[in-house]
């Protein structure tokens, strides 16, 4: 695959040290180029400010369902940038050397707490009879674990599959995970629902106002420009551009509470399972485990579309070492407080906007994401970025995103059954986007599948691929 690009680094200006040479053809793969340090950090912080709502927004959803007061969400809230971290760095830099990882897919994926699995706890998180907060905190926790478990075993076979995803398939995918993560820069650009006065909830005036929106438009143009009329290296750091510009001019018009950051620890380190020793029920690591499968769909889909990206082989080993880090890091998750961990659809936005293809990149973006956990104070830094702001250069990301998809069917021959295979499986993969209480009155297993836009265009893709052309990809899904 042709990846010629303005916006791509070139060797000697933002990639300064070939990387390892690729196992099989001694060529450098262009996710093992070497940034220096202060770029590799610099670009990893661009990755962080584009996904650290997406990453705090889970526990806080969680922690409200179950009651739990400030300090204990701010636990789950650390707790899961800490364990992103290491899912990043795990996910990017691999275990085993470059080309023959066995745990990681030493691919620029950023890994984040899933967003598949919070309908699932946010039941379980209100079901008082389970029993106390703690106790069905740590129910959640135990059915974490035990999934995670299974999605690693599992990899291999999950992996396997992957033979089903021809371009017609995997661009139809990538272009639904784009479409899919829209209406969440959107729900960004309006804001908060609500605000802290007096340690209580309230509904926040602001929330949809043409400010936000005006804020959010000003995030985007910005962005738009640096991209456009930057320099080198600055038009690579649109993104962030747009975000400080954003965030400045927030502060101007007093939307930004600085003095919160100030409040609570410096310094602080997980500790394990904090809310106790983890529960186990079956019907919970059962729903659990069905969640997974469907956040393995997902994951599979970032690892082919950041492979297809970069013009970098994604093969049937390749995907089973992400889905094992994807996994271990799920296992993991737990330990510290964390939940459910995958990568993150929207960095991968991030890599097809400014062409930097480095993992070494997102692993400085992992280091980053670990210190936050470690720090407390950082996150409230990063807490104060308001959500238009994150919104506005959410729709270039995710855009960036849906682009690449439609370039991948740009190689597909487009005869009636390909194009009956894309119209169906966008037209499915869009409903939980646009009407999503379609699925109101379904089983919750089949919910569990169908409600996610990425899952149902991935399994209606695959499906009438056979059913139309009656075969899979001849090779092991090449990106090139």
């Amino acid at each position: 695959m042709s990846t010629e690009s303005p916006s791509e680094p070139t060797t000697g200006t933002d990639v300064d040290v070939p990387g390892p040479r690729h196992a099989a053809d001694d060529t450098v793969r262009p996710e093992d180029e070497r940034a220096s340090v202060g770029k590799a950090g610099l670009y990893g912080l661009q990755h962080i400010l584009a996904m650290y709502a997406g990453v705090v927004s889970p526990p806080i959803i969680i922690g409200g369902a179950l009651g739990l007061g400030t300090a204990e969400q701010a636990v789950l809230v650390t707790a899961a940038l800490f364990v992103s971290g290491l899912g990043t760095l795990l996910q990017s830099l691999g275990i085993g050397p470059a080309g023959r990882s066995w745990i990681g897919a030493q691919l620029p994926l950023v890994q984040g707490v899933s967003f598949a699995a919070v309908g699932t706890m946010t039941a379980v998180a209100a079901d008082a009879s389970i029993g106390s907060p703690e106790a069905r905190l740590a129910t959640i926790f135990g059915a974490v674990i035990v999934a995670g478990v299974v999605g690693f075993v599992i990899a291999p076979l999950f992996a396997s599959l992957v033979r089903y995803f021809p371009p017609v398939v995997t661009g139809t995918v990538i272009t639904v995970i784009g479409l899919s993560l829209f209406p969440v820069a959107l729900r960004w650009i309006r804001g908060n629902e609500t605000i802290t006065v007096n340690g209580a909830r309230v509904p926040n005036p602001a929330y949809g106002s043409a400010t936000s929106l005006a804020l959010g438009a000003l995030t985007l143009l910005v962005t738009l420009l640096a991209a456009r009329f930057a320099p080198g290296f600055w038009s690579r750091m649109a993104v962030l551009l747009g975000l400080v510009f954003g965030t400045l001019l927030a502060t101007v018009l007093g939307l930004v509470n600085w003095g919160r950051v100030a409040q609570g620890p410096i310094v602080g380190f997980p500790t394990p399972f904090a809310f106790g020793a983890p529960l186990f029920s079956i019907g919970v690591i059962v729903s659990m485990t069905i969640v997974i499968l469907v956040i393995m769909a997902e994951t599979t889909a970032d690892i082919l579309a950041v492979g297809e990206i970069l013009g970098t082989r994604t093969d049937r080993k390749r995907i089973a070492a992400g889905l094992r880090a994807d996994m271990g890091a799920t296992a993991i998750s737990p330990v510290f407080n964390g939940f459910p961990i995958s990568a993150f659809a929207q960095n991968v936005g991030m890599v097809a906007i400014t062409g930097i293809r480095s993992r070494y990149v997102v692993a400085a973006g992992g280091g980053i994401l670990v210190l936050l956990g470690l720090l407390p104070v950082l996150g409230r830094v990063m807490n104060a970025i308001p959500l238009p702001v994150l919104g506005g250069a959410g729709i270039v990301l995710f855009g960036s995103v849906a682009a690449a998809g439609i370039r991948t069917l740009s190689r597909v021959e487009f005869t009636n059954s390909n194009i009956l295979i894309v119209a169906a499986s966008i037209g499915l993969g869009i409903v939980p986007i646009t009407v999503p209480e379609v699925y109101d009155h379904i089983p919750e297993w089949l919910g569990h599948i169908v409600e996610s836009g990425i899952s149902a265009a991935a399994i209606t893709a695959v499906v009438l691929n056979l059913v139309f052309n009656g075969r899979g990809s001849p090779e092991e899904a090449p990106a090139h």
